[in-house]
């Protein structure tokens, strides 16, 4: 059997040569609940039991250091750590970018937190804040490199210019391919900024591996990174099922299933499959979708009965090859489109603190999918075209940042 994967952080933890050039340094950590070892020691208690470590402050993005907070646009406050004495900054608060007085903490950063693989996972745009402020202040940036659970997969239109937002950190497709390492070096090449940064790579990570296909499932425990993240369903639907948080449809937040299942009080479940099945049966690949019922206990629709549909992607039906959750859901929005040309399918809210641009929009980075949704004559394929050039540039430009080979895809 092929041994686990040794993340960043352990490898941090259990090599003394790695930590050569933290002595006499100050030390922050930026962290969620997901930065655990494999023993589910949370870092910031690994990184204070340290021997000649000194830990003087930690940072937590969006959701909180601890997780508390449920959903978007709920901010966290700064405390003190009662069990380790030191600040703990928030990254969505007050601020999203980190001010001179927070900088001032540490001499260097350590970034350990599990990401999922795509483009509007907030954690991704922090990196990039941080990075930038780094850059500014002479300060040194770790990434204590963990896997992508989606895997090596390139799908989505890439965003737009202009359209960068805090979930739209750069010109990335929705399903970017890379981890939080990979992607350092990405920001600092695009954004061509003079940091000292460094990786610390995990050891045994095999990107294309079955069973997880990028997450490695059955070896390591799963921990929420985010509270409607509970497993590693989620993460390979998300790609997809974020782009509900533009709609009115619910994308299962209330429910236990969240962001693997959708639906609305007025929605047809078995109708929209069979729409969905005569309008692009290659885009179901990899999948299995089955007709539901739920009822959310908070957010959209709360309390009310929702016909829905489940995303099943585990099993013997799962394809990770096959399985493209970007078209799934663009096919989503347009089977209900082709059963109800007037259904108030957008939602008109402000996301992530912007008022003036459609959430669906921001989401995806551009106007092109909700125009295509909306133009009756618009098909799959005209769809197809746009998502597969931009898939296609993105694999040629991301392989210069690739720290880890896919061999041994199938896993034998």
């Amino acid at each position: 059997m092929r041994p686990g994967p040794i993340f960043g952080l352990e490898r941090l933890l259990t090599d003394p040569a790695l930590r050569r050039d933290l002595r006499g340094r100050r030390v922050a950590l930026l962290a969620h609940p997901a930065s655990v070892t494999g023993e589910l020691t949370h870092a910031l208690d690994a990184l204070a039991a340290l021997p000649n470590l000194r830990l003087s402050a930690a940072f937590g993005p969006q959701h909180g250091l601890r997780g508390d907070k449920q959903d978007n646009m709920m901010e966290s406050p700064d405390f003190q750590d009662p069990v380790h004495g030191i600040p703990v900054f928030s990254l969505y608060g007050a601020v999203r970018r980190p001010t001179a007085a927070m900088l001032d903490t540490f001499d260097v950063l350590l970034v350990d937190m599990q990401d999922l693989g795509c483009r509007i996972y907030t954690f991704l745009t922090t990196l990039r804040y941080i990075l930038e402020a780094a850059a500014g202040a002479g300060k040194s940036v770790w990434v204590l490199d963990r896997p992508n659970p989606a895997g090596r997969p390139v799908e989505g239109l890439s965003l737009r210019p202009g359209w960068e937002s805090f979930v739209g950190a750069g010109p990335l497709p929705m399903r970017h391919g890379l981890t939080l390492g990979e992607l350092g070096h990405w920001f600092i090449h695009t954004l061509n900024l003079d940091v000292d940064y460094r990786v610390i790579e995990m050891r045994g990570w095999v990107p294309e591996a079955a069973p997880g296909y990028g997450w490695p499932l059955r070896e390591r425990v799963w921990v929420n990174p985010s509270p409607n993240a509970p497993n590693l369903s989620m993460a390979r639907a998300y790609p997809g099922t974020v782009l509900l948080e533009g709609t009115t449809l619910s994308e299962g937040r209330g429910t236990t299933r969240p962001l693997e299942v959708f639906g609305a009080p007025d929605l047809d479940a078995r109708s929209l499959i069979a729409s969905m099945r005569a309008l692009a049966p290659h885009w179901l690949q990899g999948c299995t979708l089955r007709a539901c019922w739920f009822e959310p206990t908070f957010h959209k629709h709360v309390g009310q009965l929702c016909a829905g549909v489940q995303i099943h992607v585990e099993g013997t039906q799962y394809d990770h090859a096959a399985f493209r959750p970007w078209r799934l859901l663009a096919l989503v929005f347009k089977a209900v489109r082709q059963l109800h040309p007037d259904y108030p399918l957008w939602r008109d809210f402000p996301y992530e603190y912007e008022n003036e641009r459609l959430a669906i929009d921001l989401i995806n980075g551009g106007e092109e999918l909700r125009l295509w949704v909306d133009d009756p004559a618009a098909t799959p394929a005209d769809l197809e075209t746009l998502a597969h050039r931009d898939e296609a540039a993105w694999r040629e430009e991301r392989a210069d940042w690739l720290l880890y080979a896919s061999e041994n895809p199938s896993g034998s």
